[in-house]
């Protein structure tokens, strides 16, 4: 008998005897699941909503950040975008999901 012949007849269950609860079957696969949740599914959700309450919370003189790098200061506020004073008569129209909280005006 070859090498592959006595692998597949070793990997065979013994018969009806042999079969075990599909549960114990799939318990690894809702483990891996359940991990995942905790620590990719939740933390990712808790700083969505963390990010939706601070850009509902703008108010005029916050600093803030855009996701792409322009720092200012929010001069009006409106429902789906802001204005920011970036200096100077200079005054951007961005939208709320392009900002992020300034890390410097925590200080």
């Amino acid at each position: 008998m070859n090498n592959f012949a006595y692998l597949f007849l070793m990997g065979q269950p013994a018969g009806a005897a042999g079969q075990s609860n599909p549960l114990v079957t799939f318990l690894p696969l809702i483990l891996v699941f359940v991990v995942f949740y905790f620590f990719m599914i939740r933390p990712q959700m808790k700083k969505q909503k963390e990010t939706n309450n601070y850009r509902s919370s703008l108010k005029r003189g916050d600093k803030v950040v855009t996701t792409g790098g322009i720092y200012g200061k929010i001069y009006e506020v409106k429902d789906n975008y802001v204005t920011l004073d970036v200096g100077g008569d200079i005054k951007l129209k961005v939208d709320k999901s392009a900002l992020l909280k300034d890390p410097s005006a925590e200080e």
